[in-house]
C-alpha cells in the first residue's frame, strides 16, 4: 500500500507542480481542483471575471492530455446544444447522432448560471450517470470526464440561480480570488511575451489517471472518521440557521475528497485534518441559509466552520495499523 500511495502522491505532485505553470500564488485551489480529479467529481468555481477560472480547466485539460471542450451557456442556448441532435441523413435514410460539446473529457461549462434551467439540467444526467441520453438513445461520455463550471457570484442580472439538485451534483465548489501583490507582478512578467499555458505540455497520460482513481478507494477510513463524517453533514440538517441540509451524496463526497487529501499527502489513513479542510469546500455550497440568518449576513461557509468548532474530534486508532 504504500508503494501506490507514493505513485498517487507523484501523480499529484506532477500535475500541481504543472498547473502552477500557469495559475500563480493559488496551491490550496489548485490542490482542491487535483483532489476533485481524483474523486472523478465535478467542481463549480464561484468568483469575480479576469481571476483565471477558464486557464485553469484549459491547464488542466493541458496537463492530463484530455480532450477538452468548452460550452460558453448563454440565455438562447437550448439543451441540444450541449447534448447533441439527431439529424436525418438523406442518404441513409436513417437519424445520424451529431456529438454535442460535452463528448470531451474536460468540459468547461462556462458562466452556466446565464443558461436557462431547461439546458442547466442537460448536465444533470451527464455530471450523474457519465452518459446522455439523445430521442430515446443513450450516449455514453468518455472516461476521465469531469465538468467544471463557473459562474460569477456578484452579477444576478440576466442569470438563473443553479437549482439545488445541480448544486448537489458537484463535488467541490472552490474560489480563486484576487492574487496578492507579489503574485500579480509575477502574473504581468510571466506573459510579457506570450501565455504560458501555450508552452504547457501533458505531464501524465489518461492510463495513469484513471489508476490513481482507483487506488484512492482502498485508503483506510476509520470507523471514529466515518461517523465523524457523517455526525457533520447530519448537524448542516439540524441547524437553526439552515433551510435545508446536505444530502448522503455531501457525506459520501467527504469520504472520498478525504480519501484523495490522504494520497496527496503521502498517507493510506484518513485524519480529522482531512475532513477539516475539505468541510467546507464540500458542503457550504450543498446548503440553503434561511432567509433570516441571510439577514444577518450569515453564510453557509460560516455555518460549517461553527459545526466544525463544536464538533468532538474522533480519537483512536485511525491508521488502521
Amino acid at each position: 500500500m504504500e508503494l501506490t500511495t507514493t505513485l498517487v502522491q507523484t501523480f499529484t505532485k506532477r500535475v500541481i507542480e504543472n498547473l502552477e505553470k500557469v495559475i500563480v500564488g493559488k496551491h490550496q485551489t489548485v490542490e482542491m481542483v487535483v483532489i476533485g480529479l481524483l474523486c472523478q467529481g465535478h467542481l463549480l468555481i464561484e468568483d469575480v471575471p479576469g481571476v483565471g477560472k477558464t486557464i485553469l480547466a484549459r491547464s488542466l485539460a493541458r496537463s492530463l492530455g484530455c480532450s477538452f471542450s468548452r460550452i460558453q451557456f448563454t440565455p438562447d442556448m437550448l439543451p441540444s446544444d450541449v447534448t447533441g441532435v439527431s439529424i436525418f441523413n438523406q442518404e441513409s435514410r436513417q437519424f445520424e447522432y451529431r456529438p454535442g460539446p460535452l463528448m470531451a473529457q474536460i468540459i468547461l461549462a462556462d458562466e452556466i448560471n446565464r443558461a436557462t434551467p431547461k439546458t442547466q439540467s442537460a448536465l444533470l444526467e451527464a455530471m450523474e450517470e457519465r452518459q446522455t441520453t439523445v430521442d430515446g438513445i443513450t450516449h455514453t461520455l468518455p472516461r476521465p470526464f469531469m465538468v467544471m463550471a463557473t459562474q460569477n457570484p456578484i452579477e444576478y442580472e440576466g442569470t438563473f440561480p443553479l437549482p439545488e439538485a445541480q448544486l448537489d451534483r458537484f463535488l467541490l465548489r472552490v474560489r480563486l480570488g484576487y492574487p496578492s501583490l507579489l503574485d500579480e507582478i509575477q502574473v504581468l512578467e510571466r506573459q510579457q511575451l506570450r501565455h504560458p499555458i501555450e508552452a504547457l505540455e501533458p505531464v501524465v497520460t489518461t492510463e495513469e489517471l484513471q489508476g490513481v482513481q482507483e487506488t484512492i478507494k482502498t485508503v483506510y477510513v476509520s470507523k471514529g472518521i466515518k461517523r465523524y463524517i457523517v455526525e457533520l453533514t447530519r448537524q448542516t440538517r439540524e441547524h437553526n440557521d439552515v433551510y435545508l441540509g446536505a444530502s448522503p451524496r455531501g457525506s459520501l463526497g467527504l469520504f472520498r475528497a478525504g480519501q484523495a487529501r490522504a494520497t496527496m499527502y503521502g498517507r493510506d489513513y484518513i485524519l480529522p485534518d482531512d475532513i477539516k479542510a475539505l468541510a467546507i469546500p464540500v458542503l457550504a455550497h450543498r446548503m440553503v441559509v434561511s432567509p433570516a440568518a441571510r439577514l444577518r449576513n450569515l453564510t453557509s461557509e460560516k455555518i460549517v466552520q461553527e459545526i466544525l468548532n463544536n464538533l468532538p474530534v474522533p480519537g483512536g486508532d485511525l491508521t488502521g495499523g
